[in-house]
């Protein structure tokens, strides 16, 4: 079993920057695909990012040209580099990691992680 755990999550001012990273259990090099979820208050699960072991990309239309998602194999970590935050972007962040092809936000993840609270203030 993959285990996901996040980090980097907290508080910034909009217009600011926060990065979050997901260290994995396993070599990123052998995960498939890698992706970023996020849960607002109220709100269902939407797909941020994802990345796959080749570094193809994809993002949600509401994050492209903000966000970027990124891994390193070496270390066994995922990243999302997230600029120009905005207060919608407030919810707590979720790793995600798909074993085999495809990916996409579309299709179901086999890992997760537990999460890490992003908050930016209006």
């Amino acid at each position: 079993q993959v285990q996901l755990v996040e980090s980097g999550g907290g508080t910034v001012q909009a217009g600011g920057s926060l990065r979050l990273s997901c260290a994995a259990s396993e070599y990123t090099s052998s995960i498939y695909c890698m992706a970023w979820f996020r849960q607002a208050p109220g709100k269902g699960r939407e797909g941020v990012a994802y990345i796959t072991e080749l570094g193809s990309t994809g993002y949600a239309d509401s994050v492209k040209g903000r966000f970027t998602i990124a891994r390193d194999n070496a270390k066994n970590t995922l990243y999302l580099q997230m600029n120009s935050l905005k207060p919608e972007d407030t919810a707590m962040y979720y790793c995600a990691a798909r074993e085999h092809s495809p990916c996409s936000l579309a299709y179901n993840m086999d890992y997760w992680g537990k999460g890490t609270l992003v908050t930016i203030p209006s």
